[in-house]
């Protein structure tokens, strides 16, 4: 696996993630979990933004502090992208968001894409692309890729649960790109979902399985 591959072990991600997966998990608490899942791993997949120092004047005195140095993007892969990037926006609220509407064409298995929000010019020094699976890597490398055309130097990828084929995708096609993670599975089936994975997240997250 490649250094650039991270699955998280922290305790939380992982006793959330168990309950993310079990099919008696109804919309409303499955919509809190995959919020919660997508905040922790955030925090993981940051721990590397660059600081700049600044002085705060606190109720007492000024006192030294930091500031993030960069303008991050997030990019929702539409529409189960939506949860997580929405809970990341309660973390850091100056992120800018560009949506990117991508379907999975059943028969052949290669993502569509029908929206594309990005603005003419770059605007952030970090994007990251947020969506629940990673499973067949298409829809993954589609947004790395658009991203790319778009201008941008630093990409970083962040889902909650992968396929091996999804992670080998993604990887190969942009071995430049940090993948973030709660779980890589199994496999992928004839259908290309993933196993045991958890189902389909969109439908999941919105009741319409």
């Amino acid at each position: 696996m490649s250094d650039l591959v991270h699955v998280s072990r922290h305790p939380l991600v992982l006793h959330k993630l168990a309950l993310l997966r079990s099919q008696t998990t109804e919309p409303k608490k499955f919509r809190e979990l995959v919020r919660e899942i997508a905040q922790l791993l955030f925090y993981e997949a940051t721990a590397d933004l660059p600081l700049a120092p600044l002085t705060v004047q606190t109720p007492l005195e000024a006192a030294p502090g930091y500031e993030i140095s960069e303008q991050i993007g997030l990019m929702p892969i539409l529409r189960a992208g939506l949860g997580m990037s929405e809970a990341i926006l309660d973390i850091l609220p100056t992120l800018h968001v560009w949506h990117l509407g991508l379907y999975r064409d059943h028969e052949t298995l290669k993502p569509v894409t029908y929206y594309n929000k990005l603005p003419p010019v770059p605007d952030s020094d970090l994007s990251i692309v947020v969506d629940p699976m990673l499973a067949t890597g298409g829809s993954a490398v589609a947004a790395v890729d658009i991203l790319k055309q778009w201008g941008t130097k630093r990409i970083k990828f962040l889902g909650l649960i992968a396929a091996p084929e999804g992670v080998q995708t993604l990887s190969s096609a942009h071995p430049d790109v940090p993948i973030h993670l709660a779980a890589i599975d199994s496999h992928l089936n004839e259908k290309g979902y993933i196993v045991p994975g958890l189902g389909d997240a969109g439908d999941r997250q919105f009741g319409t399985g």
